[in-house]
């Protein structure tokens, strides 16, 4: 087994395709299918079935997996021992919380590991930082859920072993116009994906109307001009609340919070440095 190979095989698993893995590795799709089947070949067993769901591992595609990632990131531990370079954590996180809470996340790492380099990535979508964790390009990635299981609030997880913190809760504000009644039912909405999207699906199911608006300061406005209800965090429109463009509606009492999540491939908690990093960045200070 190559190490090029490895990377290749991971890139498959999380991205179920040939060509999507080409396209995140920077290859032909070719040159994937032929790093696939030599390594197979080494193995003397099929990795993947060929589905109309893409490839899907097989029992031996599965028990390669964590060994991939294993082997991968004692490579690259080896190589920073080896030339005396520093442990760097690659972070990601979403977009709307990347200015609020990470810098909160990375004075914890600063206090417990002076000696670590960290490098920060934001991304508007989730899907982009999960597949960044499950892909390695990442290590660890803060989004944001709901109580329970990882991805209770209606999003799709990559088809790896996923390990998760809850670092602090995100309360959520229901808002709206002064004028606005309390009766309104339609709700202002971003993208489906979108967090505070699903959050208010989870609220209101099909009963209420979705008006499509954008990200939060779209849609923060709209509500101030009366076009609807929305459901956005509290740090949003705090402001706005204390100056009177925005109220919170009757029914705000009912909004559960979401959590901020820290997540990373479960399968990297054998590699001691890691672990120790990432329960780091979830100790207070």
């Amino acid at each position: 087994m190559e190490l090029r190979q490895l990377r290749t095989f991971e890139a498959v698993v999380v991205h179920r395709t040939v060509t999507d893995a080409a396209v995140a590795l920077g290859l032909a799709p070719s040159s994937v299918s032929e790093q696939l089947r030599t390594l197979e070949g080494s193995l003397g067993t099929v990795l993947f079935d060929r589905t109309p769901r893409g490839m899907v591992p097989t029992p031996a595609g599965r028990r390669l997996l964590p060994w991939a990632r294993r082997l991968l990131d004692q490579a690259d531990q080896a190589r920073r021992e080896v030339t005396g370079g520093r442990l760097v954590l690659r972070l990601g996180a979403l977009e709307t919380v990347a200015a609020t809470h990470a810098p909160r996340v990375l004075a914890r790492l600063a206090e417990h590991h002076p000696e670590l380099d960290v490098s920060l990535h934001t991304d508007a979508a989730r899907d982009g930082l999960l597949h960044g964790v499950a892909a390695g390009s990442l290590d660890a990635a803060l989004v944001l859920d709901t109580a329970g299981p990882l991805g209770e609030l209606g999003f799709a997880l990559p088809p790896v072993p996923l390990a998760h913190l809850d670092l602090e809760d995100v309360p959520l504000a229901l808002v709206a116009a002064p004028e606005f009644p309390d009766s309104g039912r339609r709700l202002l909405v971003n993208a489906p994906a979108c967090s505070f999207r699903l959050a208010g699906d989870r609220l209101f199911g099909p009963e209420v109307e979705r008006l499509h608006t954008g990200g939060v300061a779209v849609t923060r406005a709209c509500a101030e001009r009366g076009l609807g209800m929305a459901l956005l965090p509290e740090f949003a429109v705090h402001d706005h609340l204390a100056a009177g463009t925005l109220r919170r509606l009757a029914t705000a009492a009912a909004v559960p919070p979401l959590h901020l999540r820290l997540v990373w491939r479960a399968d990297r908690e054998a590699i001691p440095a890691v672990r120790d990093v990432l329960y780091a960045a979830a100790t207070p200070r």
